[in-house]
Formats: structure tokens, sequence, C-alpha cells
């Protein structure tokens, strides 16, 4: 029987694409298709169809969402407890204290697994990460609450979530949690498709396997899901949590859509291989964008609160709620958002997304042209305070490398991003099995 605990109450007028829910958009639609993927983790499409013919809602009578959503939920607190200050300390300490202690693990994926062990052996932040794991997605996973908390700026929503990820990932899968967590920023500001994109490959290197296979995947998107697979997945490699192919089917299932929620979420899940995990990217991306209203009422009735089987720390706890905390309670609406959203002033219109990293504006003196960031102070999860570690004092990461982002504009729609476009077409990878 679905849940309705936590059922959203309808949009009031005039928010059907404001920040709150684009916010509830984002991460609802992050638990939804975790839910609606989960039984097509690992298989290929040829699997799927012999077993339910098209996917297109929940084939469970209970669906039931992974780690994906935990993760997510556990990440979302801890940005929300310490905001921008995040540091690799205050990730480490709530491993420790939400999930070293007490998790489960059950249904946890190879790259927290391999965290968790080194942990337990004293190692800390960023040695914590070096495990056999650490390119996987688990990270990409969990980023969509950063995009929520930096709406319209991608930069800083890359910055933090690779502070987050300093604990348990390296290198690609850094990149796969930045470009998720970029994507949903720039998607909060109300930035068409195109420009989502942009935003995504804008934070991570060119020349990174993630850049590569995300450029591959939008290239082919309008050929459909069957194409971008082709274009993304390794043929007989037998790991499918790939941040590199993930992230890139994720982008992909997004762009055939053209953001429509429904279609984008249904397309990562019929592409199977880790599908619960890129059903979830491709849900938050599109719930971003068109909002909360975008998700059917049948879809979102299915989630409740965690169950906690994974994280027992995240049990009882709801997306919607996280949301809320993530953003501002009086948030003022955004102009860039608004412009997107209505026709066109006679004026000049601002840029759509901020890209810059501009100082923490003070609850003394709030800029009245941007919605504020969210202090510490001004968001206190239920959780109980963390403490300080003594006996697991991390290092300092390097900061993540400067990127150039694009510069957007609602006129144009499109990003100018040092010459290079948006999208590109690279050599195919290879082909996976029947299809």
């Amino acid at each position: 029987m679905a849940s309705t605990a936590c059922t959203p109450p309808p949009p009031a007028p005039g928010e059907l694409t404001g920040p709150r829910s684009r916010a509830r958009g984002a991460l609802l639609g992050l638990a939804v298709g975790d839910a609606l993927g989960a039984p097509a983790e690992n298989l290929k499409p040829s699997e799927i169809r012999a077993r339910w013919g098209r996917i297109t809602g929940f084939v469970a009578d209970r669906p039931q969402g992974t780690d994906d959503t935990e993760y997510a939920l556990f990440s979302g607190l801890l940005l929300a407890r310490h905001g921008s200050a995040l540091t690799p300390a205050h990730a480490e300490a709530a491993w420790h204290e939400w999930i070293t202690e007490r998790a489960t693990f059950r249904g946890a994926g190879f790259s927290e697994r391999g965290t968790l062990e080194n942990l337990r052996r004293g190692l800390a932040a960023p040695i914590s990460a070096q495990h056999r794991h650490a390119w996987s997605d688990g990270l990409a996973m969990r980023a969509a609450p950063f995009g929520v908390f930096a709406a319209g700026r991608p930069g800083e929503a890359a910055r933090l979530v690779a502070i987050d990820g300093s604990v348990s990932h390296e290198g690609e899968g850094i990149y796969g949690g930045q470009a998720v967590a970029a994507g949903v920023a720039a998607a909060m500001a109300g930035a068409p498709v195109p420009v989502v994109i942009a935003a995504a490959l804008a934070v991570i290197p060119d020349d990174s396997w993630t850049a590569r296979s995300l450029r591959r995947a939008v290239a082919v998107a309008h050929r459909g899901e069957r194409a971008v697979r082709s274009a993304v997945v390794i043929g007989g490699y037998p790991w499918t949590d790939l941040a590199p192919e993930a992230v890139a089917l994720a982008f992909g299932a997004y762009a055939t859509a053209d953001g429509d929620f429904r279609e984008a979420v249904l397309t990562a899940v019929n592409m199977g291989r880790d599908a619960d995990t890129t059903a979830a990217v491709a849900g938050a991306l599109s719930g971003a964008t068109q909002g909360l209203s975008a998700i059917p009422a049948a879809w979102a009735d299915a989630i409740g609160p965690a169950r906690g089987r994974c994280l027992p720390s995240m049990g009882g706890r709801h997306v919607l709620e996280l949301a809320d905390l993530l953003l501002q309670p009086a948030e003022p609406p955004r102009p860039a958002a608004a412009a997107l959203d209505t026709p066109a002033p006679a004026q000049p219109t601002p840029a759509v997304l901020d890209t810059t990293s501009p100082p923490q504006p003070t609850p003394a003196a709030p800029r009245p042209t941007a919605a504020p960031q969210p202090t510490p102070a001004a968001l206190q999860p239920t959780a109980p305070p963390l403490p300080a570690l003594a006996a697991h004092r991390p290092t300092a990461v390097p900061a993540p490398v400067p990127v150039s982002l694009p510069v957007l504009t609602a006129e144009a729609g499109v990003a100018v991003d040092g010459g290079r476009g948006a999208v590109g077409c690279a050599a195919r990878v290879g082909t996976e099995g029947a299809v």
C-alpha cells in the first residue's frame, strides 16, 4: 500500500515553478526515480522487456527506495547543518556519527563499503577514499541536495559536493557528483535543458571520462534511449556503477526527454544498468527543471519517509522535509528564474545563473536581488549535533581545479564557454550485448 504520510500539498498560486517547487521537485524526483529504477538495476534492456515489457510505472506493490535516497538525505542534512562552511572534517565526522557506528549497510554500494572499512581502520579523508571503487556513482546519487542549496550557482554546488565526496570518492567519482550538483543548481534557477547540460560540463575537466561520456550521450539524445546507451556503455564491463557511465546515461535520458519528468525517468529506467541511480539523477534534474507539479501524483504518493534499511539514522526522514530545510524560509523570488517563466521584459534580462562564487551575504545585509545563502544557524536538522572528532583528524583536500563556467543568459538560452560548445560528439566507446 502506498504511503501518503508526506504527500505534498497542492502548490500555491505562483509556486508551480518557484524555488520551493523546484527544490521539492528535485528531491522527490530523485526518490521517485530511485524507487522506479530499483527493480531494473543491473539488467539489460532486453532483460527488462522479457520481465515486464516496457516499464511505465512501479512494477512492485510496495515500491521501495534504495541507498540512493538514504544517502541523499544524509548529505542533505550534513549540508543543512554546515552550509557553505562545510569542510572535510565535518563530512568525516558525519560518516562516523551517522554511518560508521550505526549503519547496517544493506544494499550499499562498493564505494561506501570501501569507505566504511577505511574509516573503521582509522584512515581519515581524503585517504579514506583510496579504495578500489572510488570512481563509482555513489557521490552522484547523493549530489542533488547541493544543487538545491546552491541554486543558480553551479560552481558553488560543485565545490561543496567535492568536499562531501572527499571522504568516499576520487577522480571520476568526484567529477560525476560535481556534474550532477551543477546541473541541478542550474535547473533550480530556471535554466533550459541545453544550459543545464552546459553548466554540468563546465565544472569538470574537458578531457575527463565523465565529460567525454556526457557529451557523447547528449549528442545522440535526439535519436532515443538505444542510441544514448550504445554511445556510453562499455560492452562486457562487469560494473554498472561507473560514475562516467551512470551520469552520462542520466543526462542522456534528461536530454532525450527535453526535461520532461515522466519521460526522463522512464527512459533512464528502461536503459537498465545502474537504473536506480540513473533514474534518480534524471528525476532530480527534471524535477528541478519542471517543479513538483510535474511528478505524477500516483508516483509522489508512493514515496513515504525513508525506511532506514541501509542507513538506520535516516529512517523516518522524508525528502520533502529536506527540500524545505535547504531553502531559506522567506526566500525572495529569483529575477533570473522569473525571467524564464514569464515573457521577457523590455529592459535587458539579468543573467540566469551567477556562476561565480560571491561572498556569503550576512543576515544584516542580504543582497536584494538574490536569495541569501542559507547559513548553518538558519538550518537545524533534527539529528543531534555531531561531535568533533579527536581520533580522526582529516587532512585538507585540494580545492577543485578552477574551471571556466559558462555565461548563461535568458535571452540567448545558450552557453558561452570559452569557444567550447555545450555539447560535442566523440567516438563511440562500444556496446553491450543484446538490447
